[in-house]
């Protein structure tokens, strides 16, 4: 549908919870459609609601090697695996830096799908590792704030360097 503009850090709604989506409706499809098109446009692997200001809980997520676009409407993680899994992380609202995070190898989630429908489903690997993140940014816990204070201190100098390159 549309490409719609991506936040950037430091923008202080990535640190703000989201509401939860109580009605499913068109708009909230088209949402999920322009979230698509703008998380492959950036290019990204996972967006939300909040990466392009809207405070809502709505998450849009394709990897590459599967080639399907997931959505989930007010995700929650259910159970996580004592099992963890270290994976490097990135945001399409801080493009040009990542670090390396320590996850939960598998969790299951509940959400409700663009039908309305209440699911549940399991992942592991790197589909848990986006959906972790995805979930942790809806409760406005960016991810660099999973990362040491150094590590936080030193990337975030990192990428305000490549914003005054870019300019």
């Amino acid at each position: 549908m549309a490409v719609r503009p991506i936040i950037r850090y430091p923008d202080p709604r990535l640190r703000q919870r989201a509401e939860e989506i109580a009605v499913i409706d068109d708009s909230i499809r088209i949402l999920a459609e322009d979230l698509a098109d703008t998380m492959l446009a950036a290019p990204g692997i996972g967006i939300t609601a909040p990466h392009i200001g809207i405070l809502k809980q709505l998450v849009v997520i394709r990897l590459e090697a599967d080639r399907v676009t997931h959505t989930y409407v007010n995700p929650r993680i259910v159970w996580s695996s004592p099992e963890r899994i270290r994976h490097m992380e990135g945001s399409v609202s801080m493009p040009g830096v990542t670090d390396e995070l320590d996850r939960h190898a598998r969790v299951r989630v509940s959400y409700r799908d663009l039908d309305g429908e209440e699911r549940e489903e399991e992942a592991e690997g790197l589909m848990a590792v986006c959906l972790q993140h995805e979930i942790d940014q809806l409760d406005g816990i960016f991810w660099i704030d999973r990362l040491s204070k150094l590590k936080r201190d030193r990337l975030i100098k990192r990428f305000e360097k490549l914003q005054r390159v870019r300019v």
